[in-house]
């Protein structure tokens, strides 16, 4: 098996957890397991043979496959995929313009499915999803949400244009602590370094994220979780205890 290059029609988890993910949430896309003759220790290794059994799925026991493709010598299983698009739904989403970074990717899936969105929207040129440091920085979150590239902004909003949009940007016109969300709407960030274009001001209702002179700016997934915080808000008000 060879190390995953853009493009590729298969890529794979790389963990015991994420790979666990992929089999409870998208079992049918799922070519093999590859495992490691030491994963008996691991607690995950019952859940990752029953999952297997159940979708009829084959576990391979192969070292040299692990120690391959993963960079961490932690690794345990690894669960090879077919990669996949769904178009989104509607309902609120995130939109990423030219994201570059693997590590804010995975790491806003994963705290977009915390708040309870499950569509996002990629404008490119932007970084891959299916790149295994996304999966794994994701933990599995990929497996559970709708994620479609668009080639534009324009072309995003042909198909959702009904949506309240809401740029993030240091120029925002209202203060984030000043905005009622309207829904369904779309968060709209920038790229890492560069942000976005002033045209976005344009687009709906401009918003910023006030903060003290002592920092420059917050990152990318700094910024899409206080988003996500704000405008997440009336589904979780009423909740007295976290489970």
């Amino acid at each position: 098996m060879k190390l995953y290059k853009k493009g590729d029609d298969s890529s794979y988890t790389l963990g015991v957890f994420p790979t666990i993910e992929l089999l409870e949430h998208k079992p049918d896309i799922v070519k093999r397991v590859v495992v490691h003759s030491s994963i008996e220790e691991n607690r995950g290794y019952p859940k990752i043979k029953e999952l297997c059994a159940s979708h009829h799925i084959p576990i391979d026991v192969h070292d040299a496959t692990i120690n391959k493709l993963s960079p961490k010598s932690n690794c345990y299983a690894i669960g090879v995929f077919k990669t996949f698009y769904e178009p989104l739904q509607k309902g609120n989403h995130i939109v990423l313009v030219n994201p570059m970074d693997m590590g804010n990717m995975g790491t806003i899936m994963r705290t977009m499915l915390g708040f309870g969105y499950q569509d996002l929207a990629i404008i490119r040129p932007a970084v891959d999803i299916f790149n295994p440091h996304v999966v794994r920085s994701s933990m599995g979150a990929l497996f559970s949400l709708r994620i479609h590239y668009y080639e534009s902004i324009d072309e995003y909003l042909k198909e959702f244009g009904d949506h309240q949009c809401y740029p993030f940007m240091l120029k925002g016109a209202k203060n984030i602590h000043q905005v009622k969300p309207v829904t369904p709407h779309s968060l709209i960030f920038g790229n890492e370094s560069s942000g976005l274009d002033d045209i976005y001001m344009t687009y709906g209702q401009s918003v910023f994220i006030p903060h003290t002179n002592a920092i420059d700016s917050l990152n990318l997934a700094q910024s899409v979780g206080i988003g996500l915080f704000h405008f997440s808000q009336e589904a979780f008000n009423k909740q007295e205890v976290l489970r």
